[in-house]
């Protein structure tokens, strides 16, 4: 079993609960819009990092994080990238290339919502955005995940909501 810290939009914001909200994660994803290397360095320090980078995020992050990244967890195909749009309502040229290569999970952020839903029409991938953890945007609550992973399949997503409002669990049916 395998439990994924998942954020994005953190705009140079490093929240103080973050860390101890985090703790005992397996590994971190970061959806971009990090703002400062200074984040991700926090983040570290947590637990393995796996990030992009986002609209905002300046050279010297690009640098250091590709704009995307598809790798497995204990057999779980993942995709994350920044700017991904939504079910439905895709960035441009994103459903094809969705549908042509569909991930188990795809992560996004870039739109400061959080949604966890299944896709149907994509082979039932569970497509994930955390929300915002940062202070810049219109969201009002900041918000990250912890989603557990067992034997290739999601199996529980606990939203965090770091302000203190109480957590929530959801379960993604099965794939």
């Amino acid at each position: 079993m395998t439990t994924l810290g998942i954020l994005s939009d953190t705009h140079g914001y490093f929240h103080p609960n973050l860390a101890d909200d985090l703790r005992g994660v397996d590994r971190i994803l970061h959806a971009g819009d990090i703002g400062d290397l200074a984040i991700l360095d926090g983040l570290e320090a947590v637990a393995p990092v796996t990030a992009v980078w986002g609209n905002i995020d300046d050279a010297s992050i690009r640098r250091r994080v590709p704009e995307h990244q598809r790798f497995t967890v204990e057999g779980l195909d993942v995709w994350m990238t920044h700017i991904a749009g939504r079910p439905g309502r895709w960035q441009q040229g994103m459903g094809e290339k969705l549908a042509a290569t569909t991930p188990d999970l795809l992560v996004c952020g870039h739109s400061h919502i959080l949604r966890v839903e299944r896709v149907p029409p994509l082979d039932n991938m569970l497509y994930v955005n955390p929300g915002a953890a940062g202070k810049q945007g219109f969201h009002r609550e900041k918000t990250c995940l912890r989603l557990t992973i067992k034997d290739g399949r999601a199996t529980e997503a606990d939203v965090i909501h770091l302000d203190g409002a109480p957590s929530s669990s959801v379960r993604p049916s099965a794939s």
